[in-house]
């Protein structure tokens, strides 16, 4: 009974490992290339949403959603719309969220806006330094009455940041919670965005509003690349190795 050499052995060993490397190298490109192809599309989705938040900003100002919206505001096609809205401050309901912003560390004065139907907006009037977080240094910018207000509508930033959480009870924030800062005040409907007040000087000079900083990363190009640089070393390394491997059983 014949049996097979210890050559012809080696060589079939040689040529599942071969296959099996292939194999795995192709899963390897495939993914590769499939990763630089979604980065491509989230470039495109980027790009648009870039152009559309910055139609919604210099659009001409329409009225804050109604109670009735409020089911429907999304961050897609609500956020950053330019929005006006009429009510009067409830100043001795105000919060203040901490901040450190191009004018230094400080905060926002984040003030309820009575509106007719008995629901409420939190309106971010803008910044004050740290040595005006008492409303008693800025008895100017407690404006009664009546006031319109028009800025950019923000959603809702929930629980705190990633290195800091609210504390409602010692009345820290750090994050503008609509919900949290409505029930920690005692403030009943309210909507689930704020409005950032634009640039429009306050009496007094202070809170600073128009500070809204709107920046969206985009790495998408930048991170297509890389996978498609990859791929394409992956690519190389395979053709190494199946053209080494032809040439070696030429040999």
């Amino acid at each position: 009974m014949s049996s097979a050499s210890p050559e012809k052995i080696d060589r079939r060993h040689s040529a599942a490992g071969l296959t099996i490397f292939c194999g795995l190298m192709a899963l390897l490109i495939g993914a590769l290339l499939a990763l630089g192809g979604w980065q491509i599309e989230r470039l495109s989705w980027k790009r648009e949403l870039i152009a559309r938040v910055d139609q919604r900003v210099h659009a001409e100002p329409s009225p804050a959603p109604a109670r009735a919206e409020w089911s429907g505001v999304n961050r897609s096609n609500d956020e950053y719309r330019h929005v006006t809205a009429r009510g009067t401050l409830q100043n001795d309901r105000e919060t203040l969220v901490y901040t450190s912003t191009a004018l230094g560390p400080g905060y926002w004065v984040i003030t309820p806006l009575a509106l007719a139907d008995g629901t409420s907006i939190l309106i971010n009037r803008g910044f004050v330094p740290t040595g005006m977080r008492d409303p008693v240094t800025r008895p100017e910018g407690q404006i009664a009455g009546p006031v319109s207000i028009t800025g950019l509508l923000r959603l809702t930033e929930p629980k705190g940041t990633l290195i800091k959480s609210n504390d409602p009870a010692n009345d820290r924030w750090y994050s503008r919670d609509t919900a949290a800062i409505a029930h920690q005040r005692g403030i009943a409907e309210v909507a689930p965005y704020f409005i950032d007040a634009d640039g429009t000087p306050n009496p007094g000079g202070t809170p600073t509003g128009g500070l809204t900083q709107i920046a969206f990363p985009n790495n998408h190009l930048v991170y297509a690349i890389t996978w498609f640089v990859l791929a394409a070393m992956a690519i190389g390394l395979l053709f190494f190795v199946v053209r080494g491997e032809i040439l070696a059983r030429r040999a």
